[in-house]
């Protein structure tokens, strides 16, 4: 009942806020196309002693290599919505492509999308890439469900992307979320990848939907707000091949339906009926202090694949024998809250050296215990544990190319050695540290460091923990507005893994772009 109550007023979210008048003085005349269109040219080399280090690959959505030496050339034509930011209504759009060099592909059209905003509601339609929510993008070791570790996937996405005012709150009450379908694009990669008798997958259909709740007012300047979250998706659709057998999933309207509401049942369950599809998400929150001087806050992410972590709650009262599949008693198991990423950040506004601090620790040990998933006529209590989180038994698992689609501190298939595409290493306990500051003016670093001990998985448990501790040092140049080389940035990072999980990797990397405005927005123009 709380899924339905909740996919029900997400749905309803960007259709309220259209219902709101707008505040702005909207200006007269159509909308210019042209108008704030933005350009960026950018060229980036790694160079590695054995894999790229992890934070030297990780968290760039996707357009990132494993490979010793690697590089690209990219550039991007964006006009973003801001653009028409004083319109009740306003147009973007963007494409954003990259040539490769040591990459899954030679050519990565890393960003495709056109979209439309009438007063606050946003449809897009295409490839874009999303920030994390409730996070810090630039710090954070990153999010479970919806990260920015892979790729972008094409979909039609209806959102609210910012915090609207509920009416009759006086400001007090804020909503954002959005809902999405899309499909994979890694189909002939995965083909690629795998060896004989390892599973992969092909026209993989997505679906993501995600509300979040504020309350608290910024506008009057109140210095405390919480915010809470809810963040879901499904893999379903599609075909699936391994070992020589074909699973295809539905593509009628019911699976899209059971995908928004999960319900259903895959035609490989048999006798255990589990939703359709490849169902999981994150509870989310975030509690906030801004102040003149300073601002802190404090979060956490709980990823669950299943009811056991989603409600901690599981029917426990079925019969025995013949009987394993049938009620009789009213009985339920409760589970602990085990698995969950807890977060701080600090901002020392006063400060240049260092302004902004993350500190956060991960466990996903639990996955609802190392006990078997589904009750059998011989074993009649019901404890499903197992959880194996990011895998699926029909689908290839929460990736997209290789790269996990949530915390690359889950070990991304793309690591895997033996052709296999599954998150082999997903029972973990890690601390993440995330510094930044500037230097100067136009220099900003920010310093990155992890600590983590690898337990393998259920499934494949390593007889010995491995531990590993991966650090990146980032500085990034800017040139000034009043110089010569205006729009011109240099970035460059060093990058260290030292341990048993991705191994003993050394690498520097070197990024230098240049971005500008083609047509700057008239608004800003006339000033």
């Amino acid at each position: 009942m709380f899924r339905i109550l909740f996919i029900v007023a997400l749905l309803s979210l960007p259709f309220t806020a259209l219902a709101q008048g707008w505040d702005g003085e909207a200006p007269k005349g159509s909308i210019d196309l042209a108008e704030g269109l933005e350009y960026k040219a950018e060229v980036q080399a790694t160079v590695s002693d054995g894999k790229t280090p992890l934070w030297l690959n990780a968290n760039r959505y996707g357009l990132s290599s494993l490979d010793d030496m690697n590089g690209y050339v990219r550039g991007s034509l964006i006009r973003p919505l801001r653009t028409d930011s004083m319109r009740r209504w306003g147009i973007g759009y963007g494409v954003d492509a990259a040539l490769t060099e040591g990459f899954t592909s030679r050519v990565v059209i890393q960003q495709a999308f056109a979209e439309a905003r009438w007063l606050h509601g946003v449809l897009t339609i295409g490839s874009k890439q999303q920030p994390l929510e409730l996070k810090n993008q630039q710090l954070s070791s990153g999010a479970q469900t919806f990260g920015i570790n892979a790729r972008p996937i094409p979909q039609v996405r209806l959102s609210l992307p910012d915090y609207w005012a509920i009416p009759k709150t006086n400001g007090w009450v804020r909503i954002k979320g959005h809902m999405a379908y899309g499909m994979t694009t890694d189909d002939k990669w995965q083909k690629d990848f795998v060896t004989a008798r390892a599973r992969y997958t092909e026209n993989t259909l997505y679906h993501s939907k995600a509300g979040y709740l504020m309350i608290g007012n910024p506008e009057r300047f109140m210095p405390v707000s919480l915010e809470l979250g809810l963040e879901m998706a499904c893999q379903f659709g599609g075909t699936s091949y391994f070992n020589e057998e074909t699973a295809k999933g539905s593509t009628g309207l019911s699976s899209f339906v059971h995908a928004f509401i999960p319900g259903g049942t895959d035609a490989t369950d048999g006798d255990y009926t589990h939703a359709e599809g490849n169902h999981l998400g994150s509870y989310m929150a975030r509690l906030s202090i801004d102040q003149e001087m300073w601002a802190a806050s404090i979060y956490a992410d709980h990823f669950f694949e299943d009811g056991s972590q989603m409600f901690f709650l599981e029917y426990d009262g079925y019969g025995e024998g013949a009987e394993y599949r049938t009620r009789k008693k009213n009985r339920w198991f409760f589970y602990g809250l085990h698995d969950i990423q807890v977060g701080a950040e600090v901002k020392l506004k006063s400060l240049r050296w260092v302004n902004d601090i993350v500190l956060e620790y991960l466990s996903t040990t639990y996955q609802g215990g190392p006990v078997y998933h589904d009750r059998t006529p011989t074993k009649s209590t019901q404890l499903a544990g197992l959880d194996n989180y990011y895998n699926h038994h029909l689908y290839t698992g929460w990736q997209h190319w290789g790269q996990v689609i949530g915390n690359p501190l889950y070990l991304s298939p793309i690591y895997n050695d033996d052709g296999r595409i599954i998150v082999e290493d997903n029972r973990f306990q890690a601390v993440h540290l995330g510094i930044g500051g500037r230097l100067a003016d136009e220099c900003s670093y920010r310093l990155l460091a992890t600590y983590r001990n690898g337990l393998g998985s259920y499934y494949h448990v390593y007889p010995k923990a491995r531990h590993d501790v991966s650090v990146m040092a980032e500085v990034l140049y800017c040139f000034p507005e009043e110089s010569a080389l205006k729009g011109w940035s240099i970035r460059g990072a060093f990058g260290m893994d030292n341990g048993k999980w991705v191994g003993n990797n050394y690498g520097a990397q070197l990024t230098i772009a240049r971005q500008g405005s083609i047509l700057p927005n008239r608004q800003y123009r006339k000033r």
